[in-house]
């Protein structure tokens, strides 16, 4: 990452590394349900001030001891949390291989905290959190409550607040048989971050004329 680089991320999100989250879950209640799923997308500059999905992390989460396992929640995204085909590790493993490269990227980026960005971004951070605590994780890079809800973004920007149609609305090709993928929805949740960002540069918002 070039010295330019390094200032673009800095000064664009007053010292935060926007890094795009999505969880599967167990249920809505983070303390109680399990976290099932977990993927993360750091972002990046380009030479030109263009922002874009740099590295990309995944991992399946064993449900933790004494999980709440809502059957509504588990039909909806189909996820067996018994299978052995899954590949599952404890959420505090998980994370723990999420934070580090994340810690990384922002030292990297001269930030000193990162940026939790979700579609409907609350819903993610507080999985996070809540496992994060679980598993008395010290280091945790995610600021304790800000987050950036490319929800509320993509209802400024494009009129639409549902994922794919926001996607849609932006050109950006979406599958619906993969949705509800942590994976999947994350990578495209980076994607429409992205787009809204350099959409704002594109039209003379950023930087800022003073």
């Amino acid at each position: 990452m070039s010295e330019q680089d390094v200032s673009l991320m800095k000064q664009r999100f007053r010292g935060y590394l926007p890094v795009v989250i999505d969880v599967e879950t167990a249920g809505f209640n983070a303390k109680t349900d399990a976290l099932l799923e977990v993927a993360a997308v750091t972002l990046a500059f380009d030479e030109q001030g263009w922002l874009h999905p740099d590295q990309t992390f995944h991992y399946h989460v064993e449900p933790f001891e004494g999980a709440n396992l809502e059957p509504a929640a588990l039909e909806f995204n189909g996820i067996d949390p018994n299978s052995p085909l899954r590949g599952a590790v404890p959420e505090g493993e998980a994370l723990k291989e999420i934070f580090k490269p994340i810690r990384k990227a922002q030292k990297d980026a001269g930030c000193q905290r990162s940026i939790l960005v979700g579609h409907n971004a609350t819903f993610d951070h507080g999985f996070v959190m809540a496992a994060a605590e679980r598993a008395n994780l010290k280091r945790n890079p995610f600021h304790p409550f800000v987050t950036f809800d490319t929800a509320a973004l993509a209802a400024l920007t494009l009129g639409q607040t549902v994922l794919i149609k926001a996607c849609q609305e932006a050109g950006i090709a979406f599958d619906s048989r993969q949705a509800h993928s942590a994976l999947y929805d994350t990578e495209r949740t980076a994607e429409l971050f992205c787009w809204m960002v350099n959409r704002y540069k594109n039209l003379g918002g950023w930087p800022l004329v003073k």
